[in-house]
Formats: C-alpha cells, structure tokens, sequence
C-alpha cells in the first residue's frame, strides 16, 4: 500500500480473547500492580499480596526509630488541630460533639494499616459534613429525632464505605476522574461558602435557624432575627477569627512557624473555656458545649441493623454514595498532591479501598463519615511527618482526650467553634484558582461558576450535579465533534502541521489535506462526512475564485484516529463515493492499527485502493504531485458539471 518500502502494513492478527483481555487489563489494571507477583512461589506471592491490600506490613519492620521522633511531633500537632475541628465538624453535621472525637479515633488507626499515603491526616471534613446534614436533615429533623438522625447517619456512612471500597476492588477509581478540577474548586468553594454563612448562627447567638444551606435561606434567618443578635457573642466571635486569621497569616509569611496557626483552634477553645469559666458568660446568652460524654466509642452496629429496615434507607444510600464521592475525590487529590511535593506515588485505588475499610469500620463504631481534609493534612506534612504513623499518634492523643479529658470542654463556647469553623473554610474558596481557569479555559470557567452558584442559591447536590452534567456534556461535544483542520507543509521540512496553528505552513495546488484529530465513532460519523464535503465545497470555492488548479486529491490525515467502528468505516466509504462523484481521488495517510484492521475486515481498503494508502502525508502528497493532472482552471462546463454532483449527493442523503 503507497509506497513499497515503507507500506502501512496491518497488525498481526490477535485471537479474540486475547484481545479482550489485553482491552481489560487496559481498562482496569493500567499500572499493572500485580506485575511483581510473576515468577515468584506461592509463599512469597501470598505475602506480597498480603501487603498490597495491608501496607503497612511492608513499611513497618523497616521502621525507624529517628522517623518515630519526627512522626510523634506531627501527629500531637495536628491532634491539636483535629480535636477542635472534630468538635466544630460535628456541629456542622448536626451531631453531638463527642462524634467528631470518635471520628478521629478509630478511622485514622485502620488508614495507618491500609493508606498508601506518608501525608495523609485522617479526620471528618466540613463539605461532607454539611452534605449529611443538608441532605439526611431534610428526612429527618436531627433536633426532634436525634436516634433516628444518628441512625441515618451511620447508614449514610456505612454505605459510603463500601461504595468506596467497591470502586477500589473493582478497579473503578477513574469515576472519580469525572469530577473535574474545574468542578472541585466550584463545588469547594460553595460549600465553604454555605458553610461559613451558617456559622453566623453561633457568631451571633442564634437559637433558632434554617436547616435549608442556601445562601438565601441562611440570610432571611440572620436578618429576620436581627432582635435576637448576642452582641456578647458577636464580639467573642470577631475577637477569635481575628486571632486565628492573624495567626493564619503568620505561618504564611514565614513558614517556619506553620504550628503557630496550626495550634491557633486548639489555642482559641482553651482561651475561650477559661474566659466563659471565669466571667460566667453562659448566664449572659454565650452557648457552651456543655456535657461531653466520657469514654472510648460504643459500638454502633445495633443502629445499622435497626436502620435498614426503615423507609428512610434510600435517603441514606443516596447521602452515603454522593458524599463519598466528594470525600473520595478530595482525599485523593489531597494525597497526590502532597506525595508529588516528596516524589513517590500512591495508588489511586488502594487509597479508595483504604478509605472505604476506615468508614465501614467506622460507622459500625459511632463515627461518621471520614475523608482526608486539606487543612490538617497540609499540617501534617509541614510538621514533618515521615509515615501514616503519625495518624496512630493523633488517634492515641484523641483517645486520651476521651479516656480522660472531655469534661475540660464543657465551657467551650460554641462561638469559638463557630470562628474555628470559618477560618477553615474561607480558606477553602479559592478565587486565584477561579481566575486561573477563566484566563486558561473559559469552558472550566463556566463549570467552576456553575458549581459554586448552584451550591451557594439552591444545594449541594444540585450545584455538583450541574457541574458533573455540563463537564459530561462538554466530554459528549469533543468526541460528537471532533476538530478537522487543513494542514500544510511547514517551510525546509518534511512535516505538516494545521494551517491554523501555522499560517506560513504551505499548502499543495490541487491537493486538500485534511486532519482528523479524534477517534471515529457512530456519535460523530456523520458530522465528519458532513463536514469533509464542507472543506472541499470551500476549497473548490476558493480555487474557482483565484483560478487556480481544480482539486484533484484529498488527503485525510488518520494520525490522530486511535480507532474507528463500524459507522466510521460506513463514513469513510461514502466519502470515497462522494469524492469519486466530483473526480476526486481519496486518500489516506498514516491510519493506525485498529483502524487498518476494520478497513482490511470490511473490504474497505478495496474500496478506498490499496495505492491510495500511505505511511505519512509526505509520501502522500509526493505521490498525488507526481500524479498529479496539468492544472487548469475549472471552466463553466465544469462548474456546471460539479454543481449536478453536488445536487446528487445531497438528494442520496
């Protein structure tokens, strides 16, 4: 085919199952994880296996006791971080506060043995927090059925354990993939948005306020109340979130002293108790934690086994699977993000099964849902954590707190969690990235935008449920629409680029060469038939005005075709017809594998020619100018001639 020395030759031909199996192991196992498993005895196959699922077999009899010491400074550091947070979180996810100590207790010890991450710091996040609340409270009123909401809650995480763990077994990480950068900050800087409005309740002393998370709900319910404003708990809590935005600021600017903002929640709930213990502020409208139930997590199996036979099961499955894929999302990008500062890899689905374990296991022990949260894993890693042993310390310290501590937080005032609360999240709204993305790509723009107004004017599942849907449709339009160009011969060289991309790039007299730069497929076959006949009703327009040579060839360059199915080998042989019609030679240059295989079993190298197939457009247009007829431009007999084509064409369509 073309050339003889350098013909496009067909694959070699591959059983069918072993195609299907080369497909899967593509699709599923890209990174081939089992690959050191070869040649090895069963013993040693078993014990490697064993620590893939469970790594920190292979990391611990390696363990040091120098990275102990850098290990045992992390985790205490962000052990102050995570009790106060854990308290706050639970707050937001309408739980009572000794939840959020649970949650950072048991989760972390089970990641520790699964996670792939060094960085990683396990503990509720405020998102997920806010998404049970919002969605589970619109079922069930947590205030007028508290056992029945705690009962949905732990369902919700249940499930979302193993929707999580599912994705990981099952190799089904790239799901996750569907939520775009695009739609994480949008979506992120919503909530932290919904989130932060909503701690105007305790910045003010409300009592009473919307469970709705819309930023029109929330401000009718501060503004209607205005009568009902604490003006002792709005000085408490401007007073806080100066100091924690000043000690924030701090750490940034000199980065040394990252545990100064890091120990600033813990700081602010000390400072805090002692200043309602010693002025007695909860007698002047100042709320306090109160009561702090003593003692390590009860187990909580009797409420799932209870919960699945209630009518509220499917609001609980729907809240479990949508948070756990924003929690999974979020620790995964996290955990990447921190592993590539240190140059190692962590496995995309090892971390979901990780995940999933810790919140299956947790919700049978009083927790709720789990993720890895930027802000105290940024903390663990600037603290100079070494291993996942870092999350075994801050379980130990949270668990200590429970054995021994809780009631030290009984005058903690509900403001400072308030305060703790929204410094953390308006960290969280990213505005430089959003400006980033509209300087970039105005498509992710819109996405980002969509994202956060759907979650800040309506709710958290239909801001990313808009987001998730115009990112598919834009997925839908790239392979509906795949980019055509004309291409031409960059000037001294062999090589052909798109006249677009280089104006300067010549193109051959009476040759059209055309770039598909996408695969071929039923959604976008007849768009690409439609739009080849364009480019050549617009070339042979061009030509008739500048009277220059007819057009006698076109190339499509098949490059950038990976595959094709059926319809696009049905696309190419209409072409061929059409092209014929009008006296003009079709041919094609560089097709793949996949696609010189569909053509060979469909007959449509006959079709098309064997000669008419080149390895390269180079080889392509040498062969069409040494071919090529005496040019000369079309006369009106022609014009008329190639107008009753084109009118058959349209009425075969």
């Amino acid at each position: 085919m073309g050339n003889a020395d350098f013909e496009v030759q067909l694959p070699p031909a591959k059983p069918f199952m072993k195609t299907l199996k080369s497909s899967l192991k593509e699709t599923f196992f890209p990174d081939d994880p089992f690959k050191p498993l070869k040649n090895q005895p069963i013993s040693r196959k078993f014990q490697l296996l064993l620590q893939y699922f469970v790594p920190i077999l292979e990391w611990a009899p390696r363990y040091a006791f120098h990275l102990f010491k850098a290990d045992f400074i992390a985790g205490i550091t962000i052990a102050s971080l995570a009790i106060p947070q854990g308290i706050s979180y639970a707050g937001l996810a309408s739980l009572p506060p000794v939840f959020g100590l649970y949650s950072s207790f048991v989760p972390p010890l089970v990641y520790a043995m699964l996670g792939s991450s060094r960085d990683m710091a396990v503990g509720t996040s405020a998102v997920a927090s806010l998404m049970i609340s919002s969605m589970l409270g619109k079922e069930v009123n947590p205030h007028q059925n508290p056992k029945l909401y705690m009962q949905l809650v732990f369902v919700a995480t249940f499930f979302a354990g193993i929707f999580q763990a599912s994705l990981g077994l099952l190799r089904l990480g790239f799901i996750v993939d569907f939520l775009s950068h695009a739609t994480i900050v949008g979506f992120m800087g919503g909530a932290a948005t919904v989130v932060s409005l909503q701690q105007l309740k305790g910045i003010l002393g409300l009592v009473h306020f919307t469970h709705e998370a819309d930023l029109v709900s929330v401000m009718k319910s501060v503004f209607t109340q205005v009568h009902m404003w604490r003006w002792e708990s709005g000085v408490l809590g401007c007073c806080f979130l100066f100091f924690l935005f000043l000690t924030k600021y701090f750490s940034k600017k000199k980065p040394r002293f990252f545990w100064v903002s890091a120990l600033a929640p813990l700081t602010s709930v000390i400072l805090g108790s002692l200043l309602v213990y010693l002025t007695h502020a909860e007698k002047h409208g100042v709320e306090i934690i109160g009561h702090l139930k003593k003692g390590l997590n009860p187990p909580s199996t009797s409420e799932l086994k209870m919960s699945f036979g209630s009518t509220h099961l499917p609001i609980a499955i729907k809240t479990g699977i949508i948070t756990g894929i924003i929690s999974l999302a979020e620790g995964i990008a996290v955990g990447r993000s921190f592993a590539t500062f240190k140059s190692y890899h962590i496995d995309g689905n090892k971390e979901m099964i990780a995940f999933g374990m810790m919140n299956i296991v947790g919700s049978c022990t009083s927790c709720y849902l789990t993720t890895g949260p930027f802000s105290r894993t940024a903390v663990n890693f600037n603290a100079g954590c070494k291993t996942a042993v870092s999350n075994i310390v801050m379980a130990t310290a949270v668990m200590i707190t429970l054995l021994f501590l809780t009631p030290l937080f009984h005058y903690t005032p509900l403001v400072v969690l308030s305060a703790i609360i929204m410094a953390a999240m308006i960290s969280l709204i990213d505005y430089e990235a959003a400006i980033h993305l509209w300087g970039i790509d105005k498509f992710d723009f819109v996405i980002c935008i969509c994202a956060y107004v759907g979650v800040v004017f309506h709710s958290v599942e239909t801001g990313l449920m808009i987001a998730v849907a115009i990112s598919l449709v834009r997925v839908l339009l790239f392979v509906a629409r795949p980019r055509t160009s004309i291409v031409g011969n960059i000037s001294n060289s062999t090589t052909y680029r798109s006249i677009e991309q280089y104006p300067k790039a010549n193109s051959a007299p009476g040759i059209l060469i055309l770039n598909i730069n996408g695969p071929v497929y039923f959604v976008n076959a007849n768009y690409l038939r439609e739009r080849i006949s364009r480019w050549i009703d617009e070339e042979e327009d061009k030509l008739k005005h500048s009277e220059k040579c007819n057009l006698q060839y076109i190339i499509l360059d098949m490059s950038s075709v990976g595959s094709i199915d059926t319809s696009g080998i049905s696309m190419l042989k209409e072409v061929k017809r059409n092209t014929d019609r009008r006296c003009i030679q079709l041919v094609l240059a560089n097709p793949g594998g996949e696609v010189m295989k569909k053509l060979d079993k469909s007959k449509g190298i006959d079709a098309i020619g064997h000669e008419w197939i080149y390895l390269t457009v180079g080889e392509a247009v040498n062969a069409c100018n040494f071919m090529l007829q005496p040019c000369k431009p079309k006369t009106k007999a022609d014009e008329s001639e190639a107008a009753e084509v084109k009118f058959d064409v349209k009425e075969n369509y």
